[in-house]
Order: C-alpha cells, then structure tokens, then sequence
C-alpha cells in the first residue's frame, strides 16, 4: 500500500486496541506518587481491580508485562529445587517452564500436542504419584495465545482436590482476563498472573498478581531470590496506598477508565460478547472450508481463534498479503506451529463491525493468496452475529 487511508486493523491477540476514553485518560498530567492524590488513585485501583480477578483477596500492581509476574509467581511461593508440574499448551506455557528451570526448578513437563488444554485427569494422576509431595505449584496457562485453546482450570482444581495433594495452583490469565469467564476464588486458584496488554484494553506496561492465602502463607517460606518481586515490601506500601518503588502512574489513570469500561457493561455481558465473536469467527473459518486449530468444542476460547491453513500454504505470505492489501495485522504462529497457522484476536475494545471487517479481510486475503476460501464463511459469520 502506498497510502493506507482510514485505521489500521489491529486483529493481533494483544496488545489490543486501546478506547480512545482509556488513551485520553492516560494523557493526564503526572502526579507524584508519593503524595495525597497518587494515594487516592492507587487506593481506588488496588481495591477495584479485584472484582476482574474474581477475589477479595490482595491483588499486586507490577510495572512490568506479564513476563515480569510469571516470575513474581514463581520466585514468592517457591524454593531451588521444588518442583512444578507444567503442561505444554502452547508458546507460552513452554516460555514459562524454561523460566522456572532458569530459576533452578525441576520442571515435570507434560508434552504437548498445542491443540488441547492441559487435562485434569494427568494432574490427578501425577499428583497421586507423587506420595512424597515433590510438587508444589501446578502451573497452567488458561488461555494460550499461541494457540486459541483454553484450559478448564475448575476441573484441573477439582483434580487437585480430588487427590488431597498440597500443591499451588499458579494460573496464567494475561490474555483471558477481562475477556473470558474467570474466578480466582471461586476457583482455588492461588495466584493468578495478568498483564494489562489484552482483556484490560491498555498498553503493555503493567501486570498482575492475585494471591491467596495459601500463596501468601508459601511465601513466608519460599527462597528463591527475589527483590523488585518480592510481595512483602509490595503489600506493605500498598497498605497504604503507596508502592515501594516508582509505579506506571499513567497507565494507572487508563486502568481506572478500563475497569470503568468493563464495569458498566458488566463482566458477565463482557464474557458472552467475546464468546459470541469467537463463535461467529469459527463458524467463519468452518464455512471457507479451513480447520480451527483446537480440537476439543470445550477448550475454545474467547479471545482468539488460531486458523490452520493448508499444506503447502505458508501463513506469513496470507499475514503479508492481508497487511498489505488492507493494513490489517493478524498474529502469526509462534514456534512450532511458525508458518501453519495465523491468530485472529477478537478481544478487547471489539464490537460486530469491527469483526465483520476483520473476517471480510481475512477472505478476501486468503483469496489473494491462493487459498481456496468458500466465501459463504463470511456469510455464515455474519447470520452468527444477526441471529445470536
């Protein structure tokens, strides 16, 4: 394209759109953070932020991505030469098991076929095997980005459960949270990551920590090495609306204007528009006669659908030919599935139009490529979003 009128397309699983009332909100003057009205601010947010998690309990604020509150996870409940159990979802889930090795932990890896979530029944199973109690932190990534496939983390606490066994359970949520249906609490989970890239329609630039009590008891024990992580000194200037070392001021105010957002449409109304979206762009994806890489009708997710393309297809050339053509970003595949899949995100600031256009984009670039698409997929997308 050699003039791109109009806005680009941003259809990457995150970071996501961010609503122009959260962009203008972020453009207040900053404010010292060691005074009255930083107080009032971080106060407010450390005690709204918690409804999104699904928690009454302390929820952490890093000014870090989500990488940053993997390790948070990691370093405040555990100790050199624990052991986790860990299952290969996808890119990211492999991202945080060589994380935990570099921190000196024993990783039990489940492999993985990058088209499932990470199955209850082995949790159980690993869990009863392990009757010297080696494990201690189960770590699960409930939406992996890399591949649109969500784990059913009420069944893997039920495994947990079911086995009397007294391993954490750390959950990765950076890009389900604020988009699909989440309950840390009510779920057993004992601490959540987040970042704010996604379901929180902010920049990149600041992530998450919910803690339970169980966690916070782990962490009177834990040794692994932690400084900027470490949740003690976080929890006792948060106590009084403070940080213990210089906070993301602004992205602070364009938090409280995206809880807002989220808020006043109601989480449970948030949670059906994304399950919506994700079903019209699969039954896109079904009608041009191309195959939806999770494979199991209970694991699909809500933010993003990973669209396998042909043998013999490369996916970049599709992803090149749709930003060129349309200046419309899709997410590409990541590691091993590099060049067999492209992700269309439908996840944060993201109503009907915007996908009718993202799915017109995506069949009319397939078409460009070479890739036989009936074009009844769009079709059979847009009578989803009528008749839904």
């Amino acid at each position: 394209m050699t003039y791109a009128a109009g806005r680009h397309f941003l259809q990457i699983p995150g970071p996501t759109n961010v609503p122009d009332v959260v962009l203008r909100a972020m453009s207040a003057a900053t404010i010292d953070h060691r005074g009255p009205e930083f107080q009032e601010l971080a106060s407010g947010l450390l005690r709204d932020i918690k409804p999104v998690f699904g928690t009454t309990n302390p929820v952490v604020i890093y000014p870090a991505t989500g990488t940053g509150a993997w390790e948070a996870a990691l370093t405040n409940t555990l100790s050199p030469g624990d052991t986790v159990l860990a299952f290969e979802t996808g890119h990211f889930a492999t991202l945080w098991q060589e994380m935990a090795r570099g921190l000196g932990l024993h990783v039990d890896f489940v492999a993985g076929d990058w088209r499932h979530g990470a199955d209850p029944e082995v949790v159980a199973e690993k869990l009863a095997a392990d009757t010297e109690r080696r494990i201690k932190a189960v770590c699960v990534v409930h939406n992996e980005t890399s591949t649109g496939v969500t784990s059913r983390v009420p069944e893997i606490r039920a495994a947990i459960d079911a086995t009397g066994h007294p391993a954490l359970l750390l959950v990765d949520t950076i890009s389900s949270l604020g988009s699909i249906d989440y309950r840390h609490d009510e779920w057993g989970v004992d601490v959540t990551v987040a970042g704010s890239q996604k379901g929180l329609m902010l920049p990149p630039g600041m992530s998450f920590n919910a803690i339970s009590d169980k966690a916070l008891d782990a962490a009177k024990t834990a040794c692994l090495p932690k400084v900027f992580w470490d949740w003690g000194p976080m929890l006792a200037a948060n106590a009084r609306g403070f940080f213990p070392y210089t906070p993301n001021t602004n992205l602070m105010y364009g938090l409280r204007e995206a809880l807002r957002l989220l808020y006043e449409e109601g989480l449970e109304n948030v949670f059906a528009r994304h399950a919506r979206h994700a079903a019209a762009t699969r039954a896109a994806v079904r009608g041009w006669g191309l195959e939806v890489l999770c494979e199991d009708e209970r694991e699909h997710s809500g933010a993003l659908t990973a669209v396998l393309v042909p043998e013999g297809v490369d996916a970049d050339k599709v992803r090149a030919i749709i930003l060129d053509r349309f200046d419309m970003s899709l997410g590409a595949g990541l590691g091993k599935l590099a060049g067999k899949i492209f992700r269309i995100g439908h996840l944060g600031a993201f109503n009907d139009l915007t996908l009718a256009g993202t799915l017109a984009g995506v069949q009319m670039g397939l078409t460009l490529a070479g890739v036989p698409a009936d074009p009844r997929g769009l079709q059979d997308a847009l009578e989803h979003l009528q008749n839904d």
